[in-house]
C-alpha cells in the first residue's frame, strides 16, 4: 500500500472504519455546500458503503487525509478522473471534520497529492473546480501554484442564488517551478 506522509498528514488508503467519518460529513451541509451536486440530495448509508468498498476495492485513485500519529480520518483528496492520454488529473478534496477547518491540513495534502501526481504518475497538469464563495479555497489553491482557468457563470444554484464555478489548473512545470 502507497502512502505520503508530510509534517503532520499522511496520505493513506481508505478503510472500513473511516465509514462513520464518512458519514458524519456527507449529509452535512456546511461541509458539502462547497462540493459537488453529487451531494444535493441525502446521502444513504448505502451510498456511503459502496463508495467506500469501491475505494478500498481500487476502482477509484484516492487517500484518505489523516492525523501522522494517530491514522485517524480527517478527509479525503481523491484524482476523480485521469485522463491518461493527455496526463491531466482532475483533483477532489474535503476536509470532512470541522474542527479540522482552518489547520492548514487541506494545503499539506495538496502538496502530497502534487508531488506524487506529477514525480510518480508522470502527469503534466492537476485541474479542480471551486465554487466562488469559497474564498478559503481559492486562497490555498492559488498559494499553491493554482491558476484560474476560467469562470463557469451562475452555474450553481443554492440557496436561492446562482454562483459562479471557477476552474483552477496547475501545470507540471509551473509546480517545478514553485517548489
Amino acid at each position: 500500500m502507497y502512502r505520503l506522509a508530510g509534517e503532520r498528514i499522511i496520505l493513506r488508503e481508505y478503510r472500513e472504519e473511516d465509514y462513520p467519518y464518512m458519514r458524519s460529513w456527507v449529509n452535512d451541509y456546511e461541509i458539502t455546500k462547497y462540493l459537488s451536486n453529487i451531494f444535493m440530495y441525502p446521502h444513504t448509508e448505502l451510498d456511503t458503503e459502496n463508495f467506500l468498498k469501491a475505494m478500498m476495492e481500487g476502482r477509484y485513485r484516492g487517500f484518505v487525509i489523516a492525523h501522522k500519529e494517530t491514522e485517524e480520518y480527517i478527509g479525503q483528496v481523491d484524482l476523480i478522473n485521469i485522463d491518461w492520454p493527455n496526463r491531466v488529473g482532475t483533483i477532489g478534496i474535503v476536509i470532512g471534520t470541522k474542527e479540522n477547518l482552518g489547520k492548514g491540513y487541506g494545503s499539506e495534502a495538496l502538496k502530497l497529492l502534487l508531488e506524487f501526481a506529477f514525480m510518480k504518475l508522470n502527469l503534466n497538469k492537476l485541474e479542480l473546480d471551486v465554487r466562488a464563495f469559497n474564498e478559503r479555497a481559492i486562497k490555498c489553491y492559488k498559494k499553491l501554484g493554482f491558476q484560474v482557468e476560467g469562470v463557469l457563470r451562475e452555474n450553481f444554484y443554492d440557496n436561492g442564488q446562482y454562483t459562479d464555478t471557477i476552474r483552477m489548473g496547475i501545470l507540471k512545470r509551473e509546480w517545478e517551478a514553485g517548489k
